[in-house]
C-alpha cells in the first residue's frame, strides 16, 4: 500500500507544481485532486491500521470488509474516513460513493444510435411498433430521491411483460417509469428538474419519440428500433447514463423501475400524483410582482425551434411540469442549461404583461421570429406553444369567451375541433392570437389571461378537467366575485357545438355574455 501512496504524493509534486516541504499543500492536493481510496481486505492488523491512517491523512477513505469501528466525516476526507462493507459485491460501489468519485458513461450501451441529432424525430403511425400513454394507454414518469442505501446504481428492473412479449397486433401498453436517485447534494427541490429531463434524454434515441410529461406523457417506439433490439430496459440504461453525465454534481446513484401491468401502473400513479401536487403547491403565494427575474425554458425547441417559454411565479410552463422555482433550481444546477434568467426590467404594458427585456430575450432565442410577447393575454401577442401543453385555450367568438380542453379529452369541442386538431394548429412554436397552450394549473392563477377578462371568460371545460381543478376552481371563482361560475361553465354533457353552448350560456346567464366584445 505504501507504493500507491508514494505515487499520490509524487502527483502533487509533478502535476500540482508543489515542492518538497510543502506538506499541507501536498495533502490538500491529494484530497481534492487524487481520487483514490484504500481497501482493507481481511483482518485489519496494526500495519494496516497504520497505513490506513496515513491514507486517511492524505484524504483517501478506507473501506474494510470486516467489522471495525467506523469514522464519520471529520473534514480530513471529503466524506466518511473509515467504513465497513461486508458484501464484496457492493464494496467497489461503496468505495466510489465514499470517495465522491463521479461516474460518467462515455458510450451508452444500447442497440440504436444515440445523439442530440435525433431529438425531434417523429414516429408515424405506419412506423409504429408500440406506444405508451396519450390516448393509447395509461402511462406516467416520476423521479424521486431516496437514501443512498435504498438505491443500487445502474440497476434496471422490469415488472411485467417487455415489448417483445405483447400479443401480435397489440400496439399499446401501460407504462410507469420510476427513477430513483440518491446523492449527498441531492435535494427534494431538484426532483422535478431532473424528471423533466426524461423528455430530452429519450428523444436523443433514434426511433423513439417522447412528448409530454408526468401522467400526460406519450412514448412511441418504431419498428426499426425494435428490430435492432431496443427493449424497455434500454430506457433505464439511457436515464442512468445521462443523469450521471449531466447531473453528476448532485446525483451519485440512479436506479430505474419500469412497470407494464395495468394494476401496478394505476397504484403507483396515485402515489406519484401526491408528489406532483406537493410540487405544485410550493409556488403558491408568490406573485410576478414579488420577483425581479423570470426564467426561460427552451427544452422543447427540438420539436418547435422557434418556441420560447417564459416561466413566471404566476404562470408555470405550458407543459405543467416546470414552475418558476423549478426553472430557477435548474439554472442553479446547470447555468448553461435550457433555463436562463430573464431580468424583468421596466414594464412596458402592465395590462398585457409586457416587458421590453423579455421581448428582447424572446426575439433573440426564437431565431428572431417573435418580437413581442404578452404574458397575460392570448388575443394580443400571446406566448408561442410547442406540442407539450397540457391544455389549449381557444376563442369562441360567438360566445364572447374562451373554452379550455385538456389532452385527455378526445371528444368534440364547441369550437368544432378535437384536442388533436387544435394541437396541430396551435403547436409548432408560432404565435396564434385567440389560441394558447397552457399548463392546467395556470387556469387557477390570478394572472390567467387577465388582460382578456380572466376566468370570467371561460365558457366551456371538459367535465374531467373541471372535476380535477375542483374546489380550487370554485375558490378562484369566489375570489373574482362569481361564486356560481363553475355551474355556469358548460361541459361536454351540456354542449359539444356552438349552438348548444349559446343556448346553455343564455339559460344560466354566463357573465361572459355581458363583457366587452373580444373582437
Amino acid at each position: 500500500a505504501i507504493y500507491p501512496l508514494n505515487w499520490a504524493i509524487r502527483s502533487a509534486l509533478t502535476f500540482g507544481g508543489l515542492k518538497a516541504g510543502q506538506a499541507k499543500k501536498c495533502l490538500l492536493y491529494t484530497k481534492e485532486r487524487v481520487f483514490a481510496f484504500g481497501l482493507a481486505l481481511g483482518e485489519v492488523d496494526d500495519l494496516k491500521y497504520a497505513t490506513g491512517a496515513g491514507a486517511i491523512n492524505m484524504g483517501f477513505p478506507i473501506i474494510a470488509d470486516s467489522k471495525i469501528p467506523e469514522i464519520k466525516p471529520s473534514g480530513i476526507t471529503s466524506y466518511e474516513a473509515l467504513v465497513s462493507e461486508l458484501d464484496h459485491k457492493k464494496i467497489v460501489a461503496r468505495a466510489i460513493e465514499v470517495r465522491g468519485i463521479k461516474v460518467t458513461v462515455s458510450e451508452i450501451p444500447i442497440p440504436v444510435s444515440y445523439a442530440a441529432a435525433f431529438e425531434g424525430e417523429r414516429v408515424r403511425k405506419e412506423q409504429l411498433y408500440i406506444e405508451f400513454g396519450s390516448k393509447a394507454s395509461l402511462a406516467f414518469e416520476y423521479l424521486t430521491s431516496k437514501e443512498s442505501d435504498e438505491v443500487e446504481d445502474g440497476k434496471v428492473e422490469i415488472f411485467g411483460p417487455d415489448i417483445d412479449e405483447t400479443p401480435n397486433g397489440k400496439k399499446s401498453m401501460p407504462l410507469a417509469i420510476i427513477v430513483e436517485v440518491a446523492g449527498r447534494k441531492m435535494q427534494k427541490d431538484f426532483e422535478p428538474v431532473l424528471e423533466r429531463q426524461i423528455h430530452r434524454y429519450m428523444n436523443y434515441t433514434m426511433g423513439i419519440m417522447h412528448v409530454g410529461q408526468r401522467e400526460m406523457n406519450w412514448i412511441r417506439i418504431n419498428q426499426q428500433a425494435f428490430s435492432k433490439g431496443f427493449r424497455l430496459k434500454h430506457i433505464g440504461v439511457i436515464l442512468h447514463a445521462m443523469l450521471h453525465k449531466e447531473y453528476g454534481a448532485v446525483v451519485d446513484k440512479v436506479q430505474v423501475k419500469l412497470y407494464t401491468q395495468q394494476e401496478d401502473v394505476e397504484k403507483l400513479l396515485k402515489e406519484a400524483k401526491k408528489a406532483y401536487d406537493e410540487r405544485d403547491e410550493r409556488i403558491s403565494g408568490m406573485t410576478d410582482e414579488s420577483v425581479d427575474t423570470f426564467y426561460s425554458c427552451l427544452l422543447c425547441q427540438s420539436f418547435a425551434p422557434n418556441h420560447v417559454c417564459i416561466v413566471t411565479p404566476e404562470r408555470l410552463g405550458l407543459c405543467g411540469a416546470y414552475s418558476w422555482l423549478d426553472a430557477k433550481t435548474c439554472y442553479e444546477i446547470i447555468p448553461t442549461g435550457p433555463n436562463q434568467p430573464v431580468v424583468k426590467g421596466q414594464i412596458s404594458d402592465n395590462k398585457l404583461g409586457q416587458w421590453q427585456s423579455v421581448n428582447d430575450f424572446v426575439y433573440s432565442k426564437s431565431n428572431k421570429n417573435i418580437s413581442q410577447v404578452s404574458m397575460y393575454s392570448l388575443m394580443d401577442s400571446p406566448q408561442s406553444s410547442c406540442g407539450c401543453f397540457e391544455c389549449i385555450v381557444a376563442i369562441i367568438p360567438e360566445a364572447n369567451g374562451f373554452m379550455v380542453v385538456h389532452r385527455d379529452y378526445s371528444g368534440m369541442t364547441p369550437c368544432g375541433m378535437t384536442f388533436t386538431g387544435l394541437a396541430g394548429s396551435v403547436g409548432g412554436g408560432v404565435q396564434t392570437p385567440g389560441f394558447l397552450g397552457i399548463g392546467r394549473l395556470y387556469i387557477l392563477s390570478k394572472k390567467f389571461i387577465s388582460a382578456d377578462g380572466g376566468l370570467a371568460r371561460i365558457v366551456w371545460l371538459p367535465k374531467e378537467l373541471k372535476d380535477t381543478l375542483g374546489d380550487k376552481l370554485r375558490q378562484r371563482c369566489k375570489e373574482i366575485g362569481h361564486p356560481g361560475l363553475v355551474e355556469k361553465i358548460a361541459d361536454e354533457t351540456q354542449a359539444t357545438n356552438s349552438e348548444e353552448l349559446l343556448d346553455f350560456l343564455a339559460k344560466v346567464e354566463h357573465p361572459a355574455l355581458k363583457l366587452s366584445p373580444l373582437l
